[in-house]
This record gives structure tokens, sequence and C-alpha cells, in this order.
């Protein structure tokens, strides 16, 4: 059972699922649905601090080498596309409203650097992000939960 926990909250923390797929893994394998939601929310929600130390720190440092400015110029470029409109004219609203989707791209990467290229303050970023992650998560638990027909 720690194994399953772990491995749903390192999904939560993962860029390929968030806790897109780290509430499924939880719930699929008979994790308590309480404890699911809540330590899969709580792992994604850790994400920020840390994109927002690595955007900080570790992405000047690394911007020197091409092929990681490459890179990192293609990322930016995608998070503003996808979030650009939305975050621009809407900003607080538009970023949660971003992130708040449960599709893949939409999530707590893509929204924090979003806020960060957009230059949102980092307090209402977070909440966005927060709340955005928390709607997000629970109608993925919710949607989950009707399909194995499991409400403990």
């Amino acid at each position: 059972m720690f194994l399953d926990i772990l491995i749903a909250m390192l999904w939560s923390i993962s860029p390929f699922g968030e806790a897109k797929l780290g509430i499924p893994y939880a719930l699929l394998n008979d994790i308590n649905i309480y404890l699911a939601f809540v330590l899969c929310f709580f792992a994604n929600v850790l994400v920020f601090p840390v994109m927002m130390f690595f955007l900080d720190v570790v992405n000047r440092y690394f911007l020197k080498w091409y092929h990681y400015k490459k890179a990192a110029i293609y990322l930016g470029r995608r998070a503003k596309a996808g979030a650009g409109k939305n975050v621009k004219k809407y900003g607080f609203w538009g970023l949660m409203l971003f992130v708040l989707i449960p599709l893949p791209g939409t999530g707590v990467y893509a929204g924090t650097i979003a806020g960060y290229l957009f230059g949102l303050d980092r307090k209402k970023a977070f909440l966005a992000n927060s709340i955005g992650i928390f709607i997000s998560c629970s109608i993925v638990w919710a949607s989950t939960l009707v399909a194995l027909g499991n409400f403990n």
C-alpha cells in the first residue's frame, strides 16, 4: 500500500500526468478515496515552488547552452500559446481556468511557466494554480469514482 501511495504521488508530481494520472492510479490500487485525493493534490501543488525555483535559478544558468535554450524557448512558446490569450486578458482568472481543465498540457507545469512568462505576481499565480489544480483534481477524482462505481 505504501508503495502504491508513493507511486501515485510521483505520478502527481510528474509532468507526464500530474494528478490527472496519480488519482486514477491510486483509486485503481484500492487506496482510500479521500487519502488518494489529498495526497495527489498536495503532491501536484508542490510542483509550483519547485518550478519557480527552477525558472529563477537553474533556468538562468542553463540558458547559456544552445540546445537547452532552444528547448526552453519551444516550451515557453507552447505554454504561451496554450494559456496566452486567457492569461494575458484575464490574468489570475485566466490562469486558473487554464490549469483547471483536466487535459494533457494544461496543468501546473504549463500554468507556472505561463504565469512566469506573463509576469504575474507569484502569490496570485500560486493561488490561481492551486485553485485550478483543486478543481481539476476534483473532476478527475469524481469521474474516476463514477467510472469505478466506488463510493466507499
